[in-house]
């Protein structure tokens, strides 16, 4: 066989030495997906830590309790690390439309929210990592946690392809049925308008006022009941005071009118141990007056710390803005929340506290979802298909009514795919992309037990 003498000859010391310093400075030189067992050990690791740097320094106890929730199981694992998840993904689908995604798409971030008319409906509930990117990121995202949810609730793998077959099933109807109808820009799944499901949900959250102000305030202190997840914060009642009155200012807010001492500030806590991903983040509840003097019509008030976006950066260059001002603004989660959502949170917005931005919003006494370990198959299947449904309705709403794109959102989505082939891409990477997470939180929870997560320079 012929030898390349140039080839032989060509001293290639120049760059390795450059190639090096790029891994010395911490350069990616190979796609996450491609790397060897031990190197995507410390991707992981770096990734987390990268991700929980702040939690990590200022608030290490928060941050130790995500990672503990963390550890407990494969489905908490893949919805708390969303970062990891994209990093894998970074730049793919380029030649697909772009719609301001939901980002963070899993089985348990659909539930009840109340509307601007006081009334309970279901949908995507969850805006903090809204992003312009191609709307498969978020129907891929929840079809992968669809699978890893009916795997964790012990599924067989032909009936893990039949829950996320009717997620993205229920995801291409509604298109169809937005783009021949536009109810898009007016439809909510409300009581009258659910499936059997959805409307046992929606019954079931009809929680009063009272009630739900019941476990969480004193009625003879008229002050929040302290708890492991809400520590008192009384003092600081008239510096809340002063965030709400600009966050008043600053918020078109909607819904009906309301008496001027609704927004008096009762009483403040900070609260612990809610969420997920947002585990470890700053996050206050305010008790407002409301809409009387009586201890019935108080109104909760809750300011959660804004964050980058964890697709910030790693989708295809386009030119749809979602970000005013700072990256790390909560406007960005407001605006999601408009386009999202039809006649959404009257309260929902954006405050300052201490030069930091967070997102505030009404603690609902309807706020309520499915826990998708308490469905059996048939009930997972049903409920898959809604979540679809619910998930094309802000991807139809990405269109020339909001901004985000010219012409028929739904039309250019439904154009650029062929269904059936679409659906089984989509099961077929929800199957791979769920055993990826099954390791890496298999190597999570070794390095977790090894102390890896403890301190920001652990690594």
């Amino acid at each position: 066989m012929a030898v390349n003498e140039e080839f032989v000859r060509h001293d290639r010391s120049a760059q390795f030495r450059e190639y090096a310093e790029r891994r010395a400075r911490g350069s990616v030189e190979t796609p996450p997906l491609q790397l060897t067992a031990h190197e995507r050990r410390i991707h992981v690791r770096q990734t987390l830590l990268e991700d929980h740097r702040s939690r990590i320094e200022n608030r290490p106890d928060g941050a130790q309790l995500k990672f503990d929730t963390l550890a407990g199981d494969a489905f908490t694992f893949f919805r708390g690390t969303a970062l990891l998840y994209y990093r894998d993904h970074a730049g793919t689908d380029g030649q697909l439309p772009i719609v301001f995604t939901i980002g963070d798409v899993h089985p348990e971030n659909f539930g009840v929210m109340v509307n601007s008319d006081g009334a309970p409906f279901f949908g995507v509930n969850d805006f903090d990592e809204a992003w312009a990117a191609p709307f498969s990121y978020d129907v891929k995202r929840g079809a992968v946690g669809f699978w890893i949810a009916a795997a964790e609730n012990g599924e067989r793998r032909r009936d893990r392809r039949r829950v996320v077959r009717s997620f993205v099933d229920g995801y291409l109807t509604a298109l169809r049925a937005y783009s021949i109808d536009d109810r898009s820009s007016t439809f909510q799944f409300r009581h009258d308008t659910s499936p059997k499901i959805i409307r046992d949900l929606l019954e079931r959250s009809m929680t009063g006022r009272s009630a739900f102000l019941a476990r969480y305030v004193d009625p003879e202190t008229g002050r929040f009941r302290p708890s492991r997840k809400r520590v008192p914060h009384s003092s600081h009642v008239a510096g809340f005071q002063k965030v709400v009155d600009r966050y008043v200012k600053d918020n078109d807010l909607g819904g009906v009118a309301r008496p001027k001492s609704f927004f008096r500030v009762l009483d403040v806590a900070r609260k612990k141990g809610s969420g997920t991903g947002s585990l470890g983040l700053d996050r206050y509840w305010v008790l407002l007056q409301g809409w009387d003097a009586e201890p019935g019509s108080r109104v909760v008030l809750e300011f959660k710390k804004a964050r980058r976006s964890a697709l910030h950066g790693l989708v295809p260059v386009n030119d749809v803005s979602t970000v005013e001002g700072d990256e790390e603004s909560a406007r960005r989660i407001v605006t999601a929340h408009e386009v999202h959502l039809v006649n959404g949170d009257p309260l929902y917005g954006f405050a300052e506290i201490e030069g930091r931005s967070f997102l505030a919003r009404e603690r609902s006494p309807y706020k309520d979802g499915i826990s998708v370990a308490d469905l059996d198959l048939d009930g997972m299947v049903s409920y898959a298909h809604v979540c679809g449904q619910a998930l094309a309705q802000p991807h139809a709403r990405s269109d020339a009514e909001t901004g985000i794109m010219q012409g028929s959102a739904e039309t250019r989505i439904l154009s650029s795919i062929t269904p059936e082939l679409f659906c089984s891409d989509v099961v077929e990477f929800a199957e791979f992309a769920a055993r990826r997470v099954y390791a890496d939180h298999r190597m999570f929870c070794e390095d977790q037990s090894h102390g890896a997560f403890r301190y920001w320079d652990a690594g």
